[in-house]
């Protein structure tokens, strides 16, 4: 179909057919049984049949493109097809400052020869443009038999981890606007001292058509949102700032008096305690990462080590690992795309696996990889559902979803009680990796002196220094109030950026390099 053609179509042509089933309302946060978000036949009526149609193409077509990307020898290919509309409203004290729309559409084709992969996308989705697109990267795969791809057959959704209520195309500008209003009211009614206030909103739907030379097809709908409350405050001529967000993979349900109070609440807190805040001494010294936002610490200094790209080119230190023990034996780390509404799920990978929990770690020994398809056929092993992608415009590689650590048996009360000196974070902002060494440093935003077994004094402003796999070695107690962060973070590998939420329970590492005052 014609670019210009579709984005004059609309985006509601698919609404009625896949919009999911009615969820029983929960608050962003609440644990639902995955048992009750199975799809009813009814739920993703149309499917396959009607994504085609949405984007403007036959069976016959994908059968053509297929059969091109397959004609210089590839032994497998794919097609990714996506069309996702996206807004943002911002308010400024109290006013809307900006306000935007963005659709965007296209499709991608790869092809893969042995562990080598071609691609190539298109913004203008015609039966010619895709056939070119599909030589192009065919081109990685010279020479050899030419496979013939196989009739699509479609792999319907049999559960849907994060049903819509309201789909976003339904919702207009003034039905947002009065949360980030009530947002921005409750932020600056919370603390006199606030001086500014911004809040913003961001929400998204993609539709997603896959299918690939193996005959497998599926369709997906893709909700997403964000909401975020920036404050600032001053007090006596001094200036301090702190923010708080949730996003969720939801429709307009998503935004309730609740998550707007708990966004407040949260923002004001986390700025107030600043003031009272002080950078304690450098130094060597046990750190108790703090349940929930902790985890970016698991994601980045760890995580990616995990990436079975990163494995098989051996640039990770666990590339030679695997089945044996790297920490203690109290440890379980999870990457999972199950979580109702988590921003990490995934109903279907874009490689087309069907979303998994995934033990990286079980009892303290490496039990897996994160694959996708390409690192899977190289190990010989199924993949576990982490090919993910930024958009139709870059191929999929392995990525984590939501990468937590599971609860321990010991209360976080205990667990500082043990500390003499040391530091209790859990408030993080940035920070940088070297996924070879694992080495990392991350900037501290808040947190607690821990003084003969207390929290003392709040501190802020300081740098965690360490290395990855010896911070994990290093834990030696674990919480039983494990917490996953719903924030807004977004991870960035090889210029391509994924959701991915994280999360851990209080957790003692024995030793980390405090950046702090000489």
């Amino acid at each position: 179909m014609d670019r210009r053609k579709f984005i004059r179509t609309g985006s509601l042509a698919l609404a009625g057919a896949v919009a999911a089933p009615t969820l029983a309302s929960a608050l962003p946060g609440t644990k639902v049984e995955a048992a009750t978000l199975a799809v009813p036949e009814t739920g993703n009526k149309g499917g396959v049949a009607a994504a085609m149609e949405h984007f403007g193409v036959t069976e016959g077509d994908l059968r053509k493109t297929m059969a091109a990307a397959l004609e210089k020898g590839g032994d497998y290919a794919d097609l990714f097809f996506e069309h996702t509309f996206s807004n943002s409203v911002s308010l400024q004290d109290g006013a809307v400052n900006r306000s935007h729309s963005n659709i965007d559409f296209g499709m991608g084709v790869r092809v893969l020869k042995g562990d080598q992969t071609g691609y190539a996308y298109i913004e203008n989705v015609t039966l010619s443009e895709m056939v070119n697109a599909a030589r192009t990267a065919a081109r990685i795969a010279e020479g050899g038999a030419t496979v013939n791809p196989v009739a699509l057959t479609e792999k319907r959704l049999t559960t849907n981890y994060y049903p819509v209520t309201t789909p976003w195309e339904e919702v207009v500008l003034k039905e947002k606007t009065p949360y980030l209003q009530k947002l921005n009211d409750r932020v600056f009614a919370l603390d006199k001292r606030v001086q500014k206030v911004s809040a913003w909103l961001n929400d998204s739907t993609s539709h997603v058509l896959f299918c690939n030379s193996e005959g497998v097809s599926y369709y997906d709908y893709r909700p997403m949102v964000t909401l975020v409350a920036l404050c600032i405050m001053e007090e006596n001529g001094r200036f301090e700032n702190g923010h708080a967000a949730r996003a969720y993979r939801q429709g307009f349900e998503f935004l309730t008096r609740d998550v707007v109070e708990l966004i407040a609440r949260e923002a004001v807190e986390r700025t107030a305690i600043l003031f009272q805040a002080i950078k304690p001494k450098g130094g060597e010294m046990p750190v108790v990462m703090g349940a929930g936002g902790s985890g970016i610490l698991l994601h980045e200094a760890i995580g990616h080590a995990f990436e079975a790209d990163f494995n098989r080119k051996n640039v990770s230190i666990f590339s030679d690992q695997l089945n044996k023990k790297i920490c203690n034996e109290h440890i379980h780390v999870v990457d999972d795309g199950t979580i109702p509404f988590n921003r990490g799920s995934v109903n279907v990978d874009d490689d087309g696996t069907p979303g998994q929990k995934t033990y990286i770690v079980r009892e303290g020994v490496l039990n897996s990889f994160l694959h996708d398809r390409v690192s899977a056929r190289h190990y010989g092993l199924p993949s576990t559902g982490n090919g993910r992608r930024e958009s139709f415009r870059h191929a999929p590689m392995p990525r984590m979803r939501a990468t937590y650590m599971e609860a321990g048996n010991v209360k976080e009360a205990d667990i500082i009680a043990s500390v003499k000196n040391g530091i209790f974070v859990d408030n993080f902002t940035n920070g940088q990796v070297q996924i070879g060494a694992g080495d990392f440093t991350f900037f501290v935003k808040s947190g607690y002196l821990i003084e003969n077994g207390k929290l003392t004094r709040p501190i802020k402003d300081v740098n965690i220094i360490g290395n990855g796999p010896k911070a994990l070695a290093d834990i030696t107690m674990v919480a039983d109030n494990d917490a996953i962060d719903n924030g807004s973070w977004t991870c960035g590998k090889n210029g391509q950026s994924c959701p991915v939420p994280c999360g851990m329970p209080s957790a003692l590492v024995s030793k980390l390099t405090v950046g702090g005052e000489s």
